[in-house]
């Protein structure tokens, strides 16, 4: 019994090239977050292409942990969140609830993604989902931060987003795949 706990245990451990590979996610997302936007309360970022990018790369685990790696980072100060902001202030402050809604949105991007990865009509329905998780946590905290109703805070944290969104979501359709089949041949995924 304790020789199935040993190789249960191996096999969830990190290898170094993943880890590093995590390492780098993090830091593409700690380089094109910050480059936002400004559209009113809500800025446009790069923060969840990344996050599809890292999906398909590192997939739904690692990706996910890429991402709270990147949200820690910017908690504890580095200017890594929109507009080169960081703390508590900005994670928990009027438009924190998109960076919260981050995770599930990775978390169920990421478990179609890994099951229908070859399918991408598939994983796009996947990342929108996801989104959609993101978008209803952002949007009830905008309203409950800002005062907003909900619709007004609707208005101003997704309706404008949507077709950026789409896009972002189109592009990691068709670039995710290659990037997973590079860093499968070089060893690193």
């Amino acid at each position: 019994m304790s020789d199935i706990t040993v190789k249960s245990n191996t096999a969830s451990r990190l290898t170094v090239s993943q880890i590093a590979v995590i390492g780098v996610m993090t830091a593409v997302t700690c380089i094109l977050a910050p480059m936002s936007l400004p559209i009113g309360p809500v800025p446009i970022s790069l923060t969840n292409l990344v996050i599809y990018f890292a999906l398909y790369v590192l997939g739904t685990a690692k990706g996910t942990i890429s991402y709270l790696v990147y949200l820690l980072l910017g908690l504890a100060g580095l200017p890594v969140f929109s507009g080169f902001t960081s703390g508590p202030g900005k994670l928990f402050g009027p438009t924190g609830g998109y960076l919260i809604g981050f995770i599930p949105m990775a978390v169920i991007a990421g478990l179609v993604i890994e099951k229908w990865i070859s399918k991408k009509l598939m994983c796009l329905f996947g990342m929108i989902a996801g989104t959609l998780v993101c978008y209803v946590f952002g949007t009830a905290w905008l309203a409950y931060q800002a005062g907003m109703g909900f619709q007004e805070a609707l208005m101003a944290g997704v309706i404008p987003f949507i077709p950026g969104d789409l896009i972002k979501m189109v592009l990691a359709i068709v670039i995710g795949p290659q990037l997973r089949r590079q860093l499968k041949k070089a060893n690193l995924s």
